[in-house]
């Protein structure tokens, strides 16, 4: 009697919902994977998923970077993970294409069949054409980001440091921009400013009262998710510490450093922040996938694809319905995609075995926001919380969330240091360009 064939369950995406969703599914099949019924492979560019929320404290220093990522193949280990860039998602022939890592070495690209589809690629974030944008900005959504900010911010003290008689040079250095006050803006502003006020105890030449944070909001409020009261006293408690909000105002241009507001104010700045939104993964558009208006993936209550068998979507790529409140769609938040990933895997659970499909169904149970060191705000089930206990509600909340025991432990150590240690302020910003020494050895000039 012949063998039944390997069903192909191909995940696109290792973040929130491409990772819980593979690891709820090597739980619940782990016969089917053990006998080879079933096979779950994950497909993203990076070998480990980034717990988001928590880049702003390893761009502070709070955290050891490594530390908020999970290592998809420790993690994943009955899975297949396949490092590369989706390309090509063809539902019509059930195949997705991908351009595997090293393929500037000469690797081809290549198909991967399914037979069901989780698209979990997440979003990117969502830019204007403003002139010098692609050129001085830099985003705030992955682990390299957040190092390289630490690293330049810091550097900008050492620039400022060293040009104590260049009056234009130290205002421009620092001088620190971020446009768009939404979770990602205000935590990492909040952060970094902390961050860097507590570096300037190591810089005798520079008073903290030089530095110029600046907070660009294009609406009339910040951090909506916490509700308007909430935000106005975070708008409050960021002026309070020298930071200034400007709301209803807009970046205009950013043309070698120089900063041009809708306000009418000009200036020069060495940093440019953007977190002004986000949108779906271009592939999502390319592909012959059923999507609404913001080019997000349709789909119905319990994460299917509309009108497509074995076709599965959940996170910021897709418009899952809220029936907590009819006629809208769920927040593209970490909250929402834990959860969704478990009801996505479940589902798929339930198609396999022959079960009707439940329908994900969460009411949003609030935010937290942390602005600093002992700092924070929160809005969790109507209670408001403000300052020490809504920071130790943040932390501890989000690592709740983190997966594996390993980063558990490890997170918890690095705030145990750091609670006896100060942070360190050591600029690494030579990672960037690691070569250039051996080059330099080797007699290949550079600009110093």
């Amino acid at each position: 009697m012949p063998s039944q064939r390997t069903k192909q369950i191909v995940i696109v995406g290792g973040g929130y919902v491409g990772m819980y969703t593979a690891l709820r599914l090597q739980k619940r099949l782990r016969g089917e994977l053990r006998r080879g019924e079933v096979a779950v492979t994950v497909i993203d560019p990076q070998s480990y998923m980034t717990y988001q929320p928590f880049l702003p404290e390893a761009a502070a220093g709070n955290l050891e970077p490594r530390h908020v990522v999970a290592p998809l193949r420790k993690v994943l280990n009955r899975c297949r993970i396949v490092n590369g860039f989706v390309t090509r998602i063809d539902n019509a022939s059930k195949r997705v294409t991908i351009r595997p890592a090293g393929s500037n070495h000469g690797v081809p690209e290549r198909d991967v069949e399914y037979d069901m589809l989780v698209v979990c690629l997440g979003s990117i974030s969502r830019t204007l054409p403003i002139p010098g944008l692609a050129e001085c900005g830099i985003g705030f959504k992955t682990v390299e980001e957040a190092i390289f900010l630490r690293n330049h911010v810091i550097h900008q003290l050492d620039i400022a440091a060293s040009n104590p008689n260049d009056e234009a040079v130290r205002k421009r250095a620092l001088t620190f921009v971020f446009v768009g006050a939404g979770f990602a803006g205000i935590e990492a502003i909040a952060e970094l400013e902390d961050m860097a006020r507590d570096a300037c105890k190591w810089y005798p030449t520079i008073d903290e009262e030089e530095m110029r944070w600046m907070m660009v909001e294009a609406t009339d409020r910040i951090l909506p998710e916490v509700g308007p009261e909430m935000g106005r006293w975070t708008a409050e408690a960021l002026r309070r510490r020298g930071i200034e909000v400007k709301m209803n105002t807009l970046l205009k241009s950013t043309e070698k450093r120089h900063i041009v507001l809708s306000d009418g104010e000009e200036f020069d700045a060495g940093t440019l922040v953007w977190t002004a939104g986000v949108k779906p993964h271009p592939v999502v558009k390319e592909s012959d996938l059923p999507l609404d208006d913001k080019s997000r993936i349709k789909c119905t209550a319990d994460l299917t694809v509309e009108g497509l068998d074995g076709v599965y979507a959940a996170g910021d790529n897709a418009a899952v319905p809220d029936l907590t409140d009819t006629g809208d769609f769920t927040a593209p938040n970490a909250q929402h995609a834990v959860r969704q990933a478990k009801r996505l895997a479940d589902n798929i659970v339930a198609d396999l075995r022959g079960k009707p499909r439940k329908p994900y169904v969460h009411a949003y149970v609030g935010s937290v926001a942390g602005l600093g060191l002992h700092k924070g705000v929160a809005n969790v089930y109507g209670l408001k919380l403000r300052g020490l206990p809504a920071w130790f509600m943040h932390r501890t909340y989000h690592l709740s969330r983190m997966p594996t025991v390993n980063r558990k432990f490890r997170i918890t150590m690095d705030w145990t240091l750091s609670a006896f240690f100060r942070r360190e302020i050591v600029s690494l910003g030579e990672l960037e360009s690691p070569r250039q020494e051996f080059e330099l050895a080797a007699g290949r000039q550079h600009d110093i």
